[in-house]
């Protein structure tokens, strides 16, 4: 089955592999397909625009570098997942994961994370 990564999992992958689980490790390493969200990477720039967020380089570069080397492909955000992020139940505000976890139910993959928000808000969650 194909997984979608929450922003701290694509974060932890890159500079702290340990922090993942061994279910997150297998889910990953055994999906057919690795995914991660527009919402993702607005996040990333964001927080690194922001100074929380310190990269080795520039996030487009380091971002594209990241995808290209783990084989995560980059999940557009269509009108579809915008609209269900809004219809999901109101649990939990955070907009990116409101987005990711329309991501993960509109495409069918679990969302791979530590966030327990993401199951009250529908998705299917492996940690």
């Amino acid at each position: 089955m194909n997984c979608l990564l929450d922003t701290c999992v694509f974060l932890w992958l890159a500079f702290e592999p340990a922090r993942l689980s061994k279910r997150a490790v297998e889910a990953i390493n055994t999906a057919p397909k690795r995914f991660f969200s527009s919402a993702g990477l607005m996040e990333i720039a964001i927080k690194h625009s922001a100074g929380k967020l310190p990269l080795p380089e520039n996030p487009r570069a380091w971002a594209a570098s990241r995808l290209a080397f783990f084989q995560v492909d980059l999940l557009p955000l269509d009108s579809a997942v915008i609209f269900l992020s809004g219809e999901l139940p109101r649990v939990h505000s955070d907009p990116f994961d409101r987005l990711i976890a329309a991501e993960s139910i509109y495409h069918r993959a679990p969302v791979v994370t530590p966030d327990e928000p993401f199951s009250a808000l529908g998705a299917q969650r492996v940690w």
